[in-house]
């Protein structure tokens, strides 16, 4: 049968972005230790915000990369449900911001892998949003209220943007760093923030997999 909408085809790409310097070196370190990829994969580095998001995804994808490219969001968020704990796994099955929320392919793939590949971790599935500011506080249990159950600042727009460029699959998959009851001041100066950083370096596995399935004839 013929691949759908939206499904890449043998050998398609997989663009993983994320937002800073650090959640870029612990992708790439544990590259080494992932296993084989089913088509290249690129490590994008966005630099922080929506709008750098916005606009480095909108790039990669325009120079002149296979139609159908995979896109996921990773890297280190903000939990917003009580009792989530640094290092902790967030899979959006929909990314949020002003506007209609970008629903994510096979985030129960996602969850799964991840739980296969993190032993141990809590894997939280549920809807991701964005905001252009560092959360904290009464921000925090505002933006729980609408029923998210964690926060960055990169992953909606560039879902959105990578949507916008053509059709293809798309997801987020965030680290917890911070949480109600566990507020980071510095990333790599806390204990869990150094707790985060080796669970986004164990990651790629989960992501790989996700990729391979993804490559699968629909019936």
């Amino acid at each position: 049968m013929a691949d759908g909408p939206g499904t890449p085809g043998p050998a398609a790409p997989l663009l993983i972005a994320c937002a800073l310097g650090i959640e870029q070196f612990a992708l790439r370190s544990g590259r080494s230790r992932a296993g084989a990829a089913s088509g290249p994969v690129t490590v994008l580095r966005t630099g922080m915000g929506p709008r750098a998001a916005e606009t480095a995804v909108a790039r990669a994808l325009g120079q002149g990369r296979a139609p159908g490219t995979a896109v996921l969001a990773s890297g280190f968020c903000a939990g917003l449900v009580p009792g989530m704990h640094p290092g902790d796994l967030v899979v959006a099955d929909e990314t949020r911001e002003s506007g209609d929320p970008t629903v994510c392919t096979g985030p129960g793939l996602l969850a799964e892998a991840l739980a296969r590949v993190v032993p141990g971790r809590a894997v939280h599935t549920g809807p991701l949003t964005g905001s252009d500011r560092v959360v904290r506080g009464h921000g925090r249990a505002g933006l729980r209220a609408t029923g998210a159950i964690a926060v960055d600042m990169e992953s909606a727009a560039t879902l959105r943007t990578a949507l916008r460029s053509g059709p293809r699959p798309v997801a987020a998959v965030r680290v917890v760093v911070d949480a109600p009851e566990h507020e980071l001041v510095r990333i790599g100066t806390i204990r869990g923030g150094i707790s985060a950083f080796r669970v986004l370096r164990a990651v790629l596995p989960a992501f790989y997999e996700w990729h391979r399935s993804l490559l699968l004839p629909r019936r």
